[in-house]
């Protein structure tokens, strides 16, 4: 599925995303929901090669990290759309160059009809990355736009260090949990710190993963549905992420 939606612009990519027809959603208010908050974000300014930036395929980002290819996003967007209500909270694990997190905040927020970008019902979108240099290359590419600065400045989006796999369960729970690399197994804190209900977007395994779906219900109860094969980087500890 790599480069099959690839455009000219941020704009293109997108369109070209939505019309390919590969997600689940097919009520045509949910994939506008997912078109617009991905087109508010310029994936330009979240990618080190910027003649890449509207490639459909994932692209280093150093440190032994990428960012993901903007159909996975895309994926990633629809699987969790039923829990990214307006105020939602929302938990981005590997949360890289920061771009998912924009796109999140956009999902979770509401904005006035009479003033563009002015946030009416705010959400909270916690990206947590292991990595410290890609923590401050983020904020920095957040930054990089008036409506996620803004965020940044009123902690509407956060970015910590922090080791993901543990979760972050000082701001729990989340209505929504995505995991940006493949875990051996799915980690227990992460769905310890899932709201009831909540929903987890993680991919799993080792030689061979999938996107698994994990779901808590508002007694508690967990299923867990396996959704794709995928290949992603490892969800590891930082002393065993080859640089690149």
């Amino acid at each position: 599925m790599a480069w099959r939606c690839t455009g000219k612009t941020n704009r293109e990519l997108i369109e070209n995303i939505m019309k390919a027809k590969i997600l689940s959603s097919t009520e045509s208010s949910q994939l506008e929901r997912i078109s617009r908050a991905m087109q508010a974000v310029d994936r330009a300014h979240f990618v080190p090669e910027k003649s890449a930036a509207y490639t459909d395929s994932p692209q280093s980002i150093g440190h032994g990290a990428t960012i993901s290819a903007p159909h996975m996003h895309a994926f990633a967007a629809d699987y969790l759309l039923p829990f990214l209500r307006p105020g939602a909270k929302v938990l981005d694990i590997g949360s890289g160059s920061g771009y998912l997190c924009a796109v999140l905040h956009h999902l979770v927020s509401s904005y006035a009809d009479d003033e563009p970008g002015k946030v009416v019902v705010p959400g909270k979108v916690i990206g947590i990355e292991h990595i410290p240099e890609l923590v401050d290359w983020s904020l920095a590419n957040l930054k990089k736009d008036n409506q996620t600065r803004r965020a940044l400045e009123n902690k509407e989006i956060e970015i910590h260090v922090s080791d993901g796999r543990l979760g972050y369960p000082s701001d729990g729970p989340y209505d929504a949990i995505h995991v940006g690399a493949a875990s051996p197994t799915i980690p227990e804190p992460l769905v310890a710190q899932l709201a009831k209900p909540g929903r987890m977007f993680i991919p799993v395994g080792t030689d061979s993963q999938h996107i698994m779906q994990v779901d808590k219900d508002a007694e508690g109860n967990v299923t867990e549905t396996r959704i794709m094969a995928v290949r992603y980087v490892p969800l590891t500890d930082k002393n065993k992420q080859t640089p690149w």
